[in-house]
């Protein structure tokens, strides 16, 4: 099975991108207190997890949509 080269850097942007996304969804469960898992003995507060994980999930999934949108090219 042939791919192009093209469409293999797609495919790994795709995995790469949808990996951030799961870690930052995990990072927004962490501070909403949904998960039961306590990173202040990090120095790590709610807010800053939120941040991190929100921006982490917002362009992982953006990745995600333009790769998926570009397959065809």
């Amino acid at each position: 099975m042939n791919i192009s080269p093209k469409k293999g850097k797609r495919v790994v942007f795709m995995i790469s991108a949808g990996i951030d996304a799961l870690m930052g969804g995990i990072l927004l469960l962490i501070g909403f207190n949904l998960l039961p898992v306590d990173l202040a003995q990090y120095g790590l507060e709610n807010w800053q997890l939120i941040l991190f994980g929100g921006i982490l999930f917002i362009v992982g999934m953006a990745i995600v949509g333009y790769n998926l949108s570009r397959l065809e090219e």
